[in-house]
């Protein structure tokens, strides 16, 4: 396995926020350490003028105000590097999802290993495992660097033999910590491959919830993410395991430096070949020499995790996507027909096609309503029409232009698309409604809540359109989130629909005045309709059923 870096510098290439922090780190760090250095100096005069000289403190008022000063200012430094800290950290966070997820979105990248799952948890998870990496190993990897230095530089200045005792038992510790790094990054990686497995497998087995159930097979899959969830736990405590005793023999290292340097500088105190306050300044410095390091190694394993996701976020994002861009002068699709010609296409993993040589012709200006069995590609062709998939076989076009040949966003403008499960955000009504249009006015707004057959929902509302509803929909019932969602597409006002069941959810009162707002939205609009509901099958000018033979029925 490579050797893993204190820091990526595909972070500080990728994120501005990283390069802004890792300056202000140093700055940071090189004012500690004087502050650090000040501070010992002012004691230890302090403590030597009071013993040696029997100064009282009113002839000690000044060093002292000077010694509060210098602890002040720490403080006030060590509050601004949390703070630094924590914004940097929530900032290349922002960052790194975006960057992941317009890769993720981009339509040349293909499902990395472990599936939907896996991703998720990245995402969420492992990006937000970064913070410690972020706000407590990087600020104290530039101490650890800064700090033992000058702490060098100035002991050696005031006692060469402490200098001498600090400057070969310091590179212990970093030895130590690399030999205790070795062991603990394996684990590490295996606990955040285990909680991606964990994660990918929770989706499927949710996902098929309901299959399992009909089969009889769900309590199988409780046992199964059980006896994942006690490995992933068992590697847990294995990492927790570790880092109590990586830090044991840290401060035992440091403990016994220290206890090396206190021995030299007592027996030449009891001598008179070294003064007291120059014994005293180097014995509160020594400590601050390996603290740094002791530190660094306790924040290394708390920040691991996030080290594992980023170098996973960096080989997702280092990952070749295919070049697809493409014209954006693109015909109006309410105008020109876009045909579908022998057309195949089979999910990865799958050996049967979804679809399978299918063509038709989608006429401007008309409903197109396909039906078949579950399963027999009608929302796999919407996909296709949506660009989210490319055909295996067969072509998409509209007039004289393949869709894979124009720019993909330039044809989702055109198109307004209601999914089989449309997601409705946490927010307002009124703000998930205008998502696909934000600056409609509210006649316009009023107006689609009427075609969605709304009107009688938002009255019953307790602020109506400024309503607050949960992610997901949550506090509504699900022919409420259908027809939100109706609602959005009708607002929308684009020159193609792509309508996957948009009667599912809703009573046969409903589905009526849905059908009916349908066929007057269809006005100079091409409507593409999944449906089995009659009624929707009633306005379409035209019905295709995909099967295994094929049909087109024609009105």
């Amino acid at each position: 396995m490579a050797r893993r870096r204190a820091i990526d510098p595909r972070l500080v290439r990728a994120s501005r926020t990283t390069r802004r922090f890792l300056v202000a780190s140093i700055a940071l760090g090189s004012v500690t350490a004087l502050l650090l250095v000040s501070q010992a100096w002012l004691l230890a005069s302090a403590i030597s003028r009071a013993f040696r000289s029997g100064s009282d403190l009113s002839r000690l008022r000044w060093t002292v105000a000077l010694l509060g000063c210098v602890l002040l200012t720490r403080a006030v430094v060590v509050w601004v590097g949390e703070v630094v800290a924590n914004r940097a950290s929530a900032g290349v966070k922002s960052e790194l999802r975006t960057a992941l997820l317009d890769h993720i979105g981009h339509e040349g990248h293909e499902s990395p290993d472990g599936g939907t799952g896996a991703l998720v948890a990245l995402v969420t998870h492992g990006v937000d495992a970064m913070d410690r990496y972020f706000s407590a190993y990087l600020p104290q990897l530039f101490l650890a660097a800064i700090v033992p230095i000058m702490v060098l530089v100035f002991v050696v200045t005031q006692d060469w033999l402490s200098a001498l005792i600090i400057a070969l038992t310091l590179p212990l510790v970093p030895v130590f910590m690399a030999l205790i790094g070795l062991a603990t990054r394996d684990r590490i990686d295996r606990q955040f491959r285990i909680l991606q497995r964990l994660s990918g497998h929770f989706l499927d087995v949710v996902s098929g919830l309901g299959v399992l159930k009909v089969f009889g097979r769900s309590k199988l899959q409780v046992k199964a993410i059980g006896e994942v969830t006690d490995r992933y736990r068992r590697n847990t405590l294995d990492v927790l395991k570790m880092t109590f005793l990586s830090s044991l023999v840290l401060e035992l290292l440091a403990t016994l430096s220290v206890a090396l340097v206190a021995v030299a500088v007592g027996l030449r105190l009891m001598g008179g070949k070294l003064d007291l306050r120059t014994g005293l300044f180097v014995l509160l410095l020594a400590p601050e020499a390996f603290l740094p390091l002791r530190n660094l190694g306790a924040n290394y394993h708390a920040s691991e995790e996030g080290m594992a996701a980023g170098e996973r976020v960096f080989e997702i994002l280092d990952e070749p996507l295919t070049q697809t861009g493409g014209t954006t002068v693109i015909p109006d699709p309410s105008r020109v027909a876009i045909e579908i010609d022998e057309v195949q296409f089979t999910y990865p993993g799958h050996e049967v096609p979804a679809l399978r040589a299918v063509s038709l012709v989608l006429p401007p200006g008309e409903i197109t309503a396909l039906t078949g069995p579950s399963g027999c590609g009608k929302s796999t062709l919407l996909a296709l029409l949506l660009r989210f998939l490319i055909p295996d076989e067969g072509s998409v076009s509209i007039g004289s232009l393949e869709i894979g040949h124009v720019d993909a966003g330039a044809w989702r403008e055109k198109i307004a698309w209601l999914p089989q499960r449309p997601h409705i955000f946490a927010g307002s009504v009124d703000s998930n409604i205008r998502l696909g249009r934000p600056h409609a006015t509210p006649e316009e707004v009023n107006s689609a809540i009427a075609d969605a057959g709304l009107v009688d929902v938002v009255a019953g509302m307790p602020r109506g359109l400024e309503t607050e509803v949960g992610e997901g929909g949550w506090g509504l019932s699900a022919g409420e989130r259908q027809r939100i969602a109706l609602a959005r597409v009708f607002l929308r006002d684009a020159p193609l629909l792509l309508l996957d069941e948009p009667a599912a959810t809703l009573d046969g009162s409903t589905e009526r005045i849905i059908a009916e707002s349908i066929y007057k939205l269809a006005s100079g609009r091409t409507v593409v309709l999944v449906t089995h509901r009659p009624a929707l099958l009633d306005v379409a000018h035209q019905v295709v059923r995909l099967g295994d033979d094929f049909a087109e029925d024609r009105r």
